[in-house]
């Protein structure tokens, strides 16, 4: 797996992963699956869904710390400024060369190009929202939020699932 391949990837998710329409019902449903099936994986996860600063859904699982909602609080940001999964923010920036940082204009405190915050995308309207999680290694945040969005949405996750992290 290549920068390139995971970036051509992560652009396809944000891409398929869209939403008809999206309100507190759809946070509620998709953020309750999510709570599931963390809960049953045992995953420490903090969830939170949101509509721009609106928070509609969140929740903290056993084994999550406090760093945990923090996280989440800099990859929405993420987010919400780049309108791309947070984890496809960092792969491009690793593949261009950037440093992440206030050279960029992105202060560090506020901003986290680590996986697990993704868009919510609105067909015919644009991103609205994020729906992100923290509290596992990031690639595996980030495929757990897919994996989720997939099933809700009807979309069969094995074609947008990214290909196992190998080392380079």
């Amino acid at each position: 797996m290549s920068l390139e391949t995971d970036i051509a990837r992560l652009t396809l998710q944000e891409e398929r992963l869209r939403f008809p329409s999206f309100n507190e019902a759809d946070a509620w449903a998709l953020g309750s699956q999510m709570r599931a099936a963390a809960a049953e994986r045992r995953i420490p996860f903090v969830i939170d869904i949101r509509i721009g600063s609106r928070p509609l859904f969140f929740t903290a699982l056993p084994g999550s710390t406090p760093e945990n909602p923090e996280w989440v609080r800099r990859k929405v940001n993420t987010v919400l400024r780049f309108h791309k999964s947070s984890y496809r923010v960092g792969r491009e920036y690793e593949l261009r060369g950037l440093e992440w940082g206030a050279s960029r204009g992105i202060d560090p405190l506020d901003y986290a190009p680590a996986g697990g915050g993704f868009p919510i995308h609105l067909t015919g309207t644009g991103v609205v929202g994020a729906a992100t999680v923290s509290g596992v290694p990031q690639r595996d945040d980030h495929n757990f939020v897919v994996e989720m969005l997939s099933a809700y949405l009807g979309i069969p996750h094995d074609e947008v699932a990214l290909e196992p992290e190998t080392s380079e």
